[in-house]
């Protein structure tokens, strides 16, 4: 039956709802949205959303996006779901193109993402400066375009055991459009309209900034007589930047260039299944992204050290010039063996990063300097090779085994940029060393300072790294219904890694009836998670001046002789034990899902503090390799996670329309149970894991978040309000235990109208955050430049963009 779009699905925590009506004007029976088969977290063929033994969250991403004014994928879910955050950044290099995103606020790599059930290949991203997730390595779902998904399922619990690394908080599935007729186009315009909140404390340079536009269009065909199809993406966005600056005749804030990003992105994606032969069908998911990203760095001022004045007169913003590659090509066979349903499969996924440094210079070489350099950049390449065979059996009530197996490469590289992106030259323009006489240092005549060397704003790759491994995966997964209203389901995992060793991982689930509208179910797991190649081989070694002394800062890799020397120990896998229990109500009008959950990770990977020459553990090693201060991935930490997340719906016929109401909300907390040091490092804690970097991590997500959802639909009209509350984050300075940086609860609003003029055209105008809500203002610590952004917020969960209109029309032929 072919629907005609009047509302939005939203997350029931294993049962969808859309509300949908036909040509005609008749809703759709709920009973029979939510009988939808799964493909997540069950091989079971014949599972659906409302008899999961865990959470499957089903999202139709066409309808949602109809009724907001997101564009990315990490935003929409952001707002869609309680229990996803994904944070834009601002002044966080690589991380301002890419935003960090966790699920029930673990670690943005502790999430596995699927596309049409094969592992997508993650980021080659690691978050470093002034972002969430610091240390972290993790999938950029903003390479995959809104206009080339038909759904996403999402997995709230430990599934290391059915799909391998990264699925400690959860599975994210990515299901492709396979609509095989006709075109649909969608063309989105949206701006803030800016006005200053209270005191004026937020200024913009327009009244109207963040332009966004957005058009998608997506092909569908039949391919030969036997139900193959091809289905084609195309997107392409355009975003103008969004400034939020500090009020220059208020606050000194070290940044004139805080917010969003200017981007432009381009997406080409397909999903082609073609039957070859009676029983035998080909099918291949070809996909590429490109992604230029312009982010401005922090304000140098004209008399800064950095700043040569007869170059910058009156000082300047570096802009961070991001370009991102993103190819995806995944194809495989589906065939059967005496009755065992086969695929057998090749995922192959290539994430590459190019920084280019634009109204920059590299003061240590004074006018000569270049304005723009090549700083080089980093790639991951992942391929999965394996199989899979399901097969259902005549056993009690219905027995299904499935199993399979995977071979895994990756390669990472980080390319070198050129020289002048990361050097420093002294005053006859040669490079600096430690041999260097330090009277040749080239000084600021204004400050007497040493004056920096590299690319101002983000420093250039000094070194080229080429680094690979491969692992071997077995599993096996069952489900048995033991009777009518009980089910079972086990499931093992093996995992060898060239690099680290096996891991070996199971779990155990069951779900059970006791009235048709009310079923009891929980599971309990072990997980893991594999320590990326980026978080063992990433390095980068820059210079920084303090008390008119060149500092020689190194990031070493976990491989490096220096990181030996201290005795960091090689990373190893990250351990998890997972439980959850909850039920599900299910009446005529009325749903409520209840899931509880806990997840103890162990062995944690983060970035370490700063270590120095004066530390008397490792200082003198540090000075025998010539490096003043070194910070360290390794496996640090311990934490545990308890929260639930509650789903409340009800629907109503009211007058000649539908209502449906949805409050859906999240609790969470964290607790850092153990911080591990080396052994040379025993007793220094505080600085392998600061207070102000472990309120970091726990305000990775905010204790609570609501999302409340009004979805009206009457004929050809519907309306669209939603209020999110995210709760208080709190964040420690730079100036000791007392510096509390309070980002206080906040509610947004959005609102919009939908009107489908014809069954093939529909115009819907809106508003998100249309109370032009922002973080709680930092004026006391910004005259000092203490937060971790420059300007006077950080970035926290609601966004700091401020109001949005949008109007976005959709059209079918």
């Amino acid at each position: 039956m072919k629907l005609k779009t009047a509302g939005v699905a939203f997350f029931l925590g294993g049962i969808t709802l859309i509300s949908a009506q036909t040509k005609s004007g008749d809703t759709i029976s709920h009973d029979k949205l939510i009988d939808e088969v799964i493909v997540t977290g069950s091989r079971n063929k014949n599972r659906t959303v409302v008899n999961s033994p865990v959470p499957v969250d089903v999202i139709d991403i066409k309808d949602v996006s109809k009724n907001t004014g997101q564009v990315d994928l990490n935003q929409l879910l952001q707002f869609s779901a309680p229990s996803f955050n994904s944070n834009k950044q601002s002044g966080s290099d690589g991380s301002d193109a890419v935003d960090p995103a966790t699920l029930r606020g673990l670690g943005p790599d502790q999430t596995l993402v699927l596309l049409n059930g094969k592992r997508y290949h993650q980021s080659s991203l690691v978050n470093l400066f002034g972002t969430k997730g610091r240390g972290n390595s993790g999938t950029d779902m903003n390479t995959i375009p809104i206009a080339a998904i038909k759904r996403i399922e999402v997995l709230r619990d430990g599934a290391s055991a059915q799909y391998g690394s990264d699925a400690i908080a959860g599975v994210i599935n990515v299901i492709l459009n396979d609509r095989n007729k006709g075109f649909e186009g969608d063309v989105f315009y949206g701006a803030n309209l800016f006005k200053s909140p209270g005191n004026n404390d937020v200024i913009s340079d327009k009244s109207i900034d963040g332009n966004t536009f957005d058009f998608s269009g997506n092909y569908g065909t039949k391919i030969g007589s036997k139900g193959g199809f091809g289905n084609f993406t195309v997107e392409y966005i355009d975003k103008q930047y969004a400034f939020r600056n500090a009020n220059p005749d208020k606050y000194d804030a070290p940044r004139k260039r805080f917010g969003d990003a200017a981007s432009k992105n381009f997406y080409f994606f397909g999903n082609i299944e073609i039957p070859v032969a009676d029983g035998l069908t080909f099918y291949t998911h070809p996909g590429f992204s490109y992604r230029n990203t312009k982010a401005y760095a922090w304000t140098r001022s004209a008399d800064s050290d950095g700043n040569i004045p007869e170059i910058y007169p009156d000082g300047f913003n570096p802009i961070e010039n991001t370009k991102i590659n993103d190819f995806t090509f995944d194809n495989g066979l589906k065939f059967k063996v005496s009755d065992w349903d086969v695929d057998f499969f090749n995922a192959f996924g290539d994430n590459n990063f190019r920084y280019q440094i634009d109204n920059t210079l590299n003061a240590t070489l004074g006018t000569k300097s270049k304005t723009s350099f090549d700083a080089g950049g980093h790639a991951l390449l992942q391929n999965t090779t394996g199989f899979s065979a399901v097969k259902k059996f005549r056993v009690l009530e219905g027995l299904n085994i499935a199993f399979g197996s995977e071979f895994r490469y990756e390669k990472f590289n980080i390319y070198k940029g050129e020289e002048g992106s990361y050097a420093m030259y002294d005053v006859n323009g040669n490079v600096v060393t430690e041999n260097t006489d330090p009277s040749l240092y080239v000084t600021n005549p204004i400050s007497g300072e040493i004056r920096p060397g590299g690319s101002q704003g983000f420093p250039g790759y000094s070194q080229e790294v080429n680094k690979s491994r491969n692992n071997l995966a077995g599993y096996v997964d069952t489900e048995l219904d033991v009777t009518k209203n009980w089910m079972i389901s086990a499931a093992g995992r093996f995992e060898n890694y060239s690099d680290f060793g096996s891991t070996l991982n199971g779990k155990f689930s069951t779900r059970y009836v006791i009235t048709p509208q009310f079923a009891l179910r929980g599971s309990v797991s072990t997980g893991f998670r594999a320590p990326s190649l980026v978080q063992k081989y990433y390095s980068l070694q820059f210079t920084n001046f303090i008390a008119q002394q060149l500092v020689t800062i190194q990031l070493a890799s976990n491989d490096s002789d220096l990181a030996k020397a201290v005795g960091i120990s090689p990373l190893k896998q990250e351990t998890s034990l997972n439980g959850s229990a909850g039920f599900t109500f299910n009446s005529s009008k009325f749903t409520a899902t209840v899931d509880g959950y806990y997840v103890k990770v162990k062995d944690r990977i983060v970035l370490t503090g700063y270590f120095g020459q004066d530390d008397d553990a490792i200082g003198s090693i540090l000075a025998a390799n010539h490096i003043d201060q070194a910070q360290f991935f390794t496996n640090a930490i311990d934490t545990e996670t308890r929260g639930v997340d509650v789903i409340l719906t009800y629907r109503e016929n009211i007058g000649a329309g539908n209502l449906v109401a949805t409050l859906a909300g999240n609790y969470n907390n964290m607790d850092i149970t153990a911080v591990h040091t080396s052994g040379k490092l025993v007793g220094k804690e505080e600085v392998y894991l600061s207070p102000r970097e472990r309120a970091f991590i726990l305000s990775s997500a905010p204790r609570t978040k609501f999302n409340l959802n009004l979805n009206y639909a009457v004929k050809k009209f519907n309306a669209n309000l939603q209020m999110v509350r995210f709760d208080k984050v709190t964040y420690l300075g730079y100036e000791g235990p007392d510096d509390f940086q309070n980002y206080d609860a906040r509610i947004t609003t959005d609102l919009s109208f939908g009107y489908h003029f014809t069954p093939k055209f529909n115009l819907t105008l809106g508003g998100k955050n249309i109370f032009n809500q922002y973080p709680t203002l930092q004026t006391a610590q910004v005259s000092a430049g203490n937060t971790e952004s420059g300007g006077i917020f950080d970035p926290v969960q609601m966004g700091f963009a401020g109001r949005q209109v949008f109007a976005r029309v959709n059209f079918k032929f």
